[in-house]
């Protein structure tokens, strides 16, 4: 069973961020499910969402507490929230940010992880460019699909199609195919180094 657990803020779309991953595990016909948790619940509070993948059915129910891969939506929780708890040792890493793990100061978490299984993707900006709004959800999951490949991008794609329709479809299958791109650009860059 592949488990994740996606860290953000409320009104970023973390939910439906979870619900999309586990379409597009479904549409590749793995059993997939996907679950919230909530504090607050308002604009801005910090919010998880889970989503574990397997070939078979998941009876579990309980929040993902050991994640083979960890999504962070807003990079101001590396701060206020422990999102590197129960991380596999082999896990994937993805944090929307421009700026470099050391940058972010968390270069020493970063050193003991594996350097293919982690990058930094500037989803919000991205989001921006081909949406004209800051909404990273889908922009992440076209990075996951590019990190982790647990995910194909054409699945990607067509969970976008199944959860939004027209221009917004259109924009999201956009900037996830961008951010697809960047993140194996990053993994390239890092294997020429």
């Amino acid at each position: 069973m592949f488990q994740v657990r996606i860290h953000g803020r409320g009104g970023q779309g973390v939910v439906t961020g979870a619900e999309m991953l586990s379409i597009a595990a479904f549409l590749e016909g793995k059993h997939a499910q996907a679950f919230p948790s909530f504090g607050s619940e308002r604009t801005g509070a910090p919010v998880v969402a889970y989503c574990r993948i397997d070939t078979k059915a998941i009876r579990r129910r309980e929040p993902i507490m050991a994640p083979d891969a960890i999504i962070i939506q807003d990079p101001t929780l590396l701060s206020q929230v422990d999102v590197f708890q129960g991380l596999k040792a082999d896990g994937y890493v993805l944090i929307n940010s421009g700026s470099s793990f050391e940058e972010l100061g968390i270069g020493e978490i970063a050193s003991k992880l594996r350097p293919d299984r982690r990058v930094c993707v500037p989803a919000t900006e991205i989001a921006m460019q081909h949406l004209g709004r800051p909404l990273p959800n889908a922009v992440l999951l076209g990075a996951f699909a590019g990190l982790s490949g647990t995910i194909s991008l054409a699945s990607v794609v067509a969970a976008i199609r199944d959860k939004f329709s027209g221009k917004i479809a259109e924009g999201n299958i956009n900037a996830a195919t961008a951010a697809f791109k960047y993140a194996q650009e990053q993994l390239s860059a890092m294997e020429a180094a």
